[in-house]
Formats: C-alpha cells, structure tokens, sequence
C-alpha cells in the first residue's frame, strides 16, 4: 500500500510552535517526525510532539451535537446556542454574555469569536485560557512599549553571552528550545542563569542557580537595578535618546541593597552579587521568563522589573540581548494579535481608545462596537456563579480544571443557566455542565494559523478528516451568527478569514501600531496553502523606537508589595512535567508518556517529610481553600523548606484527588488579571491508610474513596490505590473497582488476612482481564510486567497471582528516553562501559533526540558511580 505524503504543520503543544512532517496511515494513526526547514525546531521535537500519532483514536471523541445529552442536528444545536444568547442579550444586554475560548484555537477561529462577541453582540466579554498563560506579559510589555510586542527571536538565546531564565523549567516545558540553548552553550560556551524556588533539571545544568523565595523576584530585579545604576553599567545615551520614567524607577529601586535582597529573597548576598556582575559586564544578555513570572499576583510588575534592566543598559533590539517571555500555549499569541482577550480589540488595538474603536466598526461594518474592557477569566466566572452572565459558551479548553479555585469554577457553570461547550472530547469536567455539546474537529483535522513565542504565523494544516460530525470552529461560530441574523460571516475557507484579519492589521496604520501583516491581504488560496512560517516585526526595537506616543520606551516603577508571613503552612508551588501537557485529555492516552511521573506527586523536602513523619511513596494530604488533594509523596531537595510542588495535570479522568487548582486561592494581578498559580499557602498532613493496592484491567475502573490514580497501559489501564476502611469482602471489592464479572471470569485469588495481604486475578478463555495486589504496604509488584500480561493471548492463574515481586530477569527497566524507548538497564549497562553522560548517550542513543532525559541519565550514572567524572 502507497504511503500518503507528509504535510508541513505545525505542534498542538507549547507556544515553541514547532514544525511537523505528518503522515498518515490507513488506520487513521500517523507518522509524526520534525520538519527540518521550520526555523522554531530545524527538526527537532520533544517527547509529546513526537508522540502526537498516537493520539488521535477516537475513542472519547465528541462525535454529534448534543442538547441536555441528547444527540440532536447541526440546526437544531445552532438554533438553540443562537436563542439563547439573543434571549439573555435581548433581556438583559449584551454584557449578559459571554465567551470563553483557547490557546488551541486557530487564529482564524479565534478571529471570528472575537468579531462575534465584540463587533457583533457589542460586548467585550470574551475571554481565553491564555489569561492564565501570559496575561501578565502583555500588560508589562504595552507598559514598557506602548504595544504588545515580544522584543527577542530564538536566534537571540543562541547569539547571548548570557541566558537568564526566570520562572522557566525550559528543560520539561519548552525542550526544543532547550536544545537550542544547549547546543550553544556548548559551541560558544554561553552562561547560564536559573531563578527559579525549585531546583528544576534546568537548574541542574546552569552556572549559577538563584533559589529565592517564591514571589521575590521584583526585589531581585529591582535590587539589580540599583546595582548597574551603582556601577556605572547604565547606557546613557541609550536612556536620553529612547526612554523616559528612569528617575521613577530608581526611587522605587534604588533603597535595595544587597543585604535588603538577601533579606528578602532569602538568598545569600555572594550569589546575589554573584548574579549582579554577571549581568553587568556581559552586553549580549537575554532574560527569559515564563510562568513563574506570569502567574502571580504582582506579575506584571515581574515583567516590568525585568525590562527595566534591560533598558537601563541598552539591551534591546540588539541581536542576543533582550527580555523574552516564553507562552506556554501553542497560540497564545495569535489570540492576543486579534484580541482573543476581554482587554483588546483586533488587531492589537485598543478598547479603550475612540479612533481605534471607529476603524474596528467600520473594518467589520458591524451594528455596535464593545466601548469598554469585559470580564478577565477569574471574574467572568465569578459573575456566572452570582447570576450576571446568562449565557456562557466555551471554546477548546476544561476551566472546571484550569482556573483556579475549581470548586468554584463547577458551582458557577452549575448556576450559570446557559452553558454550551464546542471540544473534541465528549466527557471533559465541564461538557458536565453544558446544556448544549458542539463536536469541534482537532488538531490534524483542521486548517489554519498560529503564532508562536517569536511572534511566527505558522500553518497548521489538516491530514485527516473530520470524524462524525466534527467541525472547525472558525465554521461552528460564523454558523451561530448567522443563526443570530448577523451579516458578515459569509467565509467560504480559513483564508478568507485570514486575509480579513491581515487587512484589519493594516487598517489606518501609519505605522504607530506594531502589528502589522498587511501583506497577506492580498495572498489567494493558493498562497495561503503553500505559506511558508512568516514573522511579523522581525526585530522589533532594533531603532530604539516603542510605540507610545512620544516614541519612547518607558521605565516603571516597581515597588515591592509587602509579604503575609503565615505560619504553620506551606507554599505550594505548581507547574509541568516533562511528558505530559495541561489536563491530559491528549497526552494521557499514550501510555508511554507515564514512564516516567505515573502518579501524581507532591515534593518536599526531607527536613520537612521528617517533621510530618512521611516516608518517600507516603501518600500526603494537601488542604487549601478550596478543597483537598491526595499526592504521593516525593522526598527531595530540590524544593526548599516549607514549599512543595506538584504538577497540575492529574484531573477527574486520571486521579480522584489531583486536582492542584482545588487549593488555588484565586487571587489574581489587579493589572492583568492573571491569577496566582505559584504561591498557594496549604496545610500537610500524612493520609493514615490501611492498604495499598496495584491493579490493571482491561477496561477502565472505577474510582474508589481514598487515593486512587490510574494511567494507561497497552491494552488496558494501571492503578494505585489506597484506602483508610478496609473492605469487609475484598473480591466484591475487586470486581467493582475492576468491572470484572465474577460469572464469567476464572476467578483466582489468595489472602492472608493476618498480614493483609490480597490478590486476585481474572482470566478469560486464558487471557488476563484484571489483577489486583493488596498489601499494609506498597505491594511489591512488577508493576510493567504484571500490566504486559495484558498483551498475552494467554496467562496462567498462577502467573497472574505471582505478581513477580522481583524485577524478572528479561525486565529491562523503565523507559528513561522515551523518544528512542531506551529502558534503564540498557543505560547503566552502558555506563560500566563507557565513563561520561555524552558516551552513554551515544553508546545507546538515548537523550539525543529531543535531550530533556539527559537530566535523568546523569542521575542514573552518578548514583551508580557516584565518584565518577559522569558529567563530562
């Protein structure tokens, strides 16, 4: 059978935006590799981009309309979405309403919900995900800059002397960009800089690594401000010629001293200090930042503490030197270009400005124009729980999961009397809530653009169809809108709605607005087809010119907020790992993606799990504001004392007390809006269980009261579990939480009640259908090769039971580089071999794809020879 050729498109993933050559095979799976001539990744991919292939099974596909859970037509969903929102708007006005969309959006579906909602409806109350992405960035960049613009390229992390990243595990959670930075390092021998409370496998490989208090970063920055101001590092003529507000800022900065920010960072003044004269004598310097900067409650004043050192000294809109802020959204940034969020019209212009107001309305021809900024996404919510939105329709994204505060989140959608959900998954924690469920198609299925963290319009295209009913987006809300009697959304192709966008961007633009792409108007389909990636501002600042009035760039002053010492509790910090992405819905259904996190974990740091008297692989109870989580515990010191982290993907569908935003106090910048997602104040406590247990199953169990996390495995699903009551009947026990049926299952089991030990297997005409382990302690399981017995055609009872206490002889480990499925054995039989991290590497070809293991191989090499050179 002729393989179908590769299609150029582009990650579903991180705001990295890379290129893809997909495949597709007859079963509907496809071949993923990365596109060498894409200038965001030259080929490289990471562990989720590579596996994407594997994810797109229909199986919990939303495949048909629904109305109050029934299947219904595309006309009779429409007409119900259409009545609604007229309804609430017609009784109570447009801002009634209310949108909340996504960073997975395509710009072009981004554009048309925005058109709708503000131009159309006249409201600004849309909103997206990305809020809690970036949302801070933008505020500090139209600070500094007069416009929304990022003032680095990628190019620039691999052309610096020195990389500052701030907030950023860029290892786990933007790994080709990563590799970039690596390779650099090596050619050229870059610095690197890690300012971040945990010591994150990016922290492992830098020269310098700042573990300071979590929130502290604007005394750092104002400290380092002070101290170039001190040293004499300024750029004078740089200052007089481009910025203005410097006098401003230095009275906000210029009282920390460094024995001011030791004190209030917690961190030594020799590192500090240390930090300071780097930064000072190295011109070619890029600070980087991402979440740990973002998602704050000062934020914004992050964002501006950092740019104010780089404008004190002239490094900006020079090549290698710059502040980067790196979304986490694969097209956050085609949703702020046109005004994805309820603080921006299209086109990066401005709500609140009159002018700009009049040529939106006039561009669109459209009845009415939102004259003032709507809802941000904490407080959109907040007004669906107290009554004042009517009708709410969200676009892509699982906000009774992300937002914060999720408790919450669910009582609002719950009170809210509208609420329709368009996703590619039919069983999400919000489509719970939905009256009306629209089947949207997803990534592979659809056409259009988005824009990565350098500001880079990429081609996402389709090389699958559509399954069932499924539509893009960009198609289900022009259908709405008609449907209720707006003209306008007559778009026969994504590039219509592309070539409008480009024309908007132009629209009675001299020049005084950044964002600019009026070139593509006049792009046919043809061109739109074959677009090669496209940057707009190619290097934006490069004359010193911002986009303020006076032209100037401006400083901002950044007083430090003072901080809530509480007592007895602990700050919880969250973030990503390396192989999984925000909810799950995607990446948790390759089993693979488990190799490495396969539960949800709490670190802490051995001083702090001796005073609770936990022991690595406890589970730990973590109360906050608005709930409670059930994590297992991971004693280390890469978390400081009195904080812990845990990773904030494990929802509903993998984990019945994972949930991280459950403890999320809601807090958010008063400027952005964004909430505070890095600093939550919890209270630990050890669960007290009584048995542990280990299971697979053919088919996924049912959850259970106490701690209970499942992943997938090949040909079924894993679990640990975890309970305070010990059930009186454990093989009634078994066959609910298993789904096995005892009448038409060999049913084998074993029990020793004294040392409460349990085991049960269930065979069908000889093939497994579900094991369970049992014991007072973690059961001792071969936990991979008791789920591979699920492949088998057939498995004795006895083999089944046996469980294999011990790691079975043919049993190569771990995945440990899942981009090459290098197993743990075949790495540390290689180090007896070969001495250093780069042997092994190339001996077994592990960490030279995407590289984020290469933290993990070295952990391997230097706890088995921990005197060894295993770093070189």
């Amino acid at each position: 059978m002729t393989m179908a050729s590769p299609v150029k498109t582009t990650c579903a993933y991180c705001g990295v935006g890379c290129g893809l050559l997909a495949t597709p095979r007859p079963d509907g799976s496809a071949a993923i590799t990365g596109d060498p001539d894409h200038p965001a990744n030259f080929g490289r991919l990471c562990t989720k981009g590579a596996a994407l292939g594997e994810t797109l099974g229909l199986e919990h596909r939303l495949l048909a309309p629904t109305i109050d859970g029934t299947r219904a037509s595309w006309d009779e969903a429409i007409a119900r979405v259409a009545h609604e929102f007229s309804a609430a708007i017609a009784e109570h006005g447009p801002d009634s309403v209310a949108f909340y969309v996504s960073g997975q959006l395509l710009t072009e579906d981004y554009y048309v919900a925005n058109k709708l909602m503000k131009g159309f409806i006249g409201s600004a109350n849309i909103d997206t995900n990305s809020r809690l992405c970036m949302a801070s960035a933008v505020s500090g960049h139209k600070r500094a800059f007069g416009a929304d613009v990022v003032p680095c390229n990628y190019t620039d992390l691999e052309d610096a002397d020195l990389v500052v990243l701030v907030g950023s595990n860029l290892a786990w959670c933007h790994p080709v960009l990563h590799q970039r930075l690596l390779a650099a390092r090596q050619a050229k021998g870059t610095k690197l800089i890690v300012i971040d409370p945990r010591r994150t496998v990016t922290a492992d490989e830098a020269d310098l690594h700042l573990a300071l208090k979590p929130g502290s970063d604007v005394a750092l920055f104002n400290g380092l401000l002070a101290y170039l101001h001190r040293r004499g590092a300024a750029d004078p003529l740089y200052i007089f010629q481009h910025t203005s507000g410097l006098a401003e800022a230095l009275g906000a900065a210029g009282q920390w001293t460094l024995s001011r920010v030791a004190a209030e960072t917690g961190l030594d003044e020799s590192l500090i200090e240390r930090f300071y004269g780097m930064f000072a004598k190295t011109a070619k310097t890029v600070t980087a930042f991402s979440m740990g900067v973002n998602q704050s409650v000062v934020g914004t004043d992050k964002v501006n503490a950092i740019i104010n050192c780089h404008l004190l000294t002239g490094r900006i809109g020079k090549p290698g030197a710059g502040p980067f802020s790196i979304t986490g959204q694969p097209n956050a940034m085609g949703g702020r270009e046109v005004g994805g969020l309820a603080t921006m019209l299209a086109a990066h212009m401005e709500i609140g400005d009159p002018e700009h107001r009049r040529i939106v309305q006039e561009f669109w021809n459209s009845p009415r124009i939102a004259e003032k900024p709507g809802l941000k996404a904490v407080d959109l919510f907040k007004a669906a729980g107290a009554g004042r939105i009517k009708a709410l329709w969200i676009m892509a994204t699982n906000p009774a999961v992300s937002m914060p505060q999720s408790g919450a989140i669910a009582e609002a959608l719950k009170a809210c009397p509208f609420v329709a959900v368009s996703d590619v998954t039919a069983d999400t924690e919000t489509a719970a809530y939905a009256q009306v469920m629209l089947p949207a198609a997803g990534w592979g299925e659809k056409d259009g653009t988005v824009t990565n963290s350098e500001r880079r319009i990429s081609r996402q295209r389709a090389f699958l169809a559509a399954p069932g009913e499924a539509r893009p987006d960009w198609k289900i809300v022009c259908a709405v809108a008609k449907a209720m009697g707006f003209d306008g959304f007559d778009y026969r192709s994504p590039a219509d709605i592309f070539r409008e966008h480009a024309a908007l961007s132009a629209q009675s633009n001299d020049g005084g607005r950044a964002f600019n792409i009026g070139g593509c108007a006049a792009f046919g389909d043809a061109d739109y087809e074959a677009m090669a990636p496209y940057q707009w501002q190619k290097h934006p600042f490069v004359d010193g010119v911002g986009f303020h009035p006076d032209g100037r760039m401006r400083f901002v002053p950044t007083p430090v907020q003072a901080s809530h010492s509480e007592l007895k509790s602990f700050i919880l910090n969250t973030g990503r790992i390396r192989d999984q992405w925000h909810t799950m819905t995607r990446t948790g259904l390759v089993p693979r993606l488990f190799s490495a996190r396969a539960e949800p974990f709490l670190e802490i740091h051995p001083a702090d799990a001796a005073e609770l008297e936990l022991e690595p692989a406890d589970i730990v109870e973590v109360s906050g504001t608005d709930g409670k989580l059930l994590l297992r515990s991971l004693v280390t010191n890469r978390v400081r004392r009195g904080e812990v982290f845990a990773p904030m993907h494990w929802s509903a569908p993998f984990a019945t007390a994972g949930l991280v935003n459950h403890t999320s106090p809601g807090a958010v910048d008063p400027l952005s809006g964004q909430p505070e997602l890095k600093r939550s104040r919890v209270a630990l406590g050890k669960f007290t269980a009584n048995w542990f247990g280990f299971a697979v199953a053919r088919h996924p169990p049912t959850p259970i009261d106490g701690y209970w996390s499942m992943r997938p495995v090949e040909h079924g699903f894993a679990v640990e579990c975890a309970g305070a009551d010990v059930p009186e009947d454990w093989l009634a026990a078994f066959s609910g939480m298993l789904r096995v049926s005892l009448a038409d299952a060999t049913i084998s089991t074993f029990e020793d009640s004294a040392r409460g030990v349990f085991r049960a297997a269930a065979l069908r005409h000889g093939r497994l259908q579900a094991a369970l382990f049992v014991s007072r302690k973690p059961p001792e399981v071969a936990r991979d090769w008791v789920a591979s017995r699920l492949e088998l055609e057939t498995v004795s009872s006895g083999e089944a039971l046996a469980g294999l206490s011990r790691q079975p002889e043919d049993d190569a480990g771990p995945l440990v580089c899942l981009c090459n499925s290098v197993r743990q054995a075949h790495i540390l039989e290689a180090a007896q071999i070969h001495g250093s991290l780069k042997e092994v590497c190339q001996a077994t070809n592990a960490g030279t794809a995407c590289g984020s293991c290469r933290a993990d191989i070295l952990k391997l090499l230097t706890d088995s020879h921990p005197l060894s050179q295993a770093a070189e």
